[in-house]
């Protein structure tokens, strides 16, 4: 059996075999930022990746204030919906 392990810049191809193997570290080097090809019989069939990083801060509302400095948002936005639609929203008859 040839050896898959492959590198192309952060990627590796591994047997199915081999990855049950040493599956802890093949973990480590996913979570270093590496990805690993999963191969069935030396034929790509999916792929490990990291998880991208969520960024810390939290997400603004909108980003209509930066190009549109004038767009107001009314106080009627905020009232509550009218009876008839949070029935359709529900799957009710109104």
């Amino acid at each position: 059996m040839t050896n898959m392990v492959t590198y192309n810049r952060t990627m590796i191809s591994l047997n199915i075999n081999e990855i049950k193997t040493h599956f802890s570290s093949f973990l480590a080097k996913v979570s270093n930022g590496e990805t690993v090809i999963v191969c069935k019989r030396n034929v790509p069939i999916a792929e490990i990746k990291p998880i991208a990083v969520l960024p810390n801060k939290k997400r603004p509302i909108g980003l209509a204030g930066k190009e549109y400095p004038d767009f107001k948002i009314s106080d009627a936005f905020f009232d509550p919906l009218p009876d008839d639609i949070v029935a359709a929203f529900n799957g009710e008859n109104s």
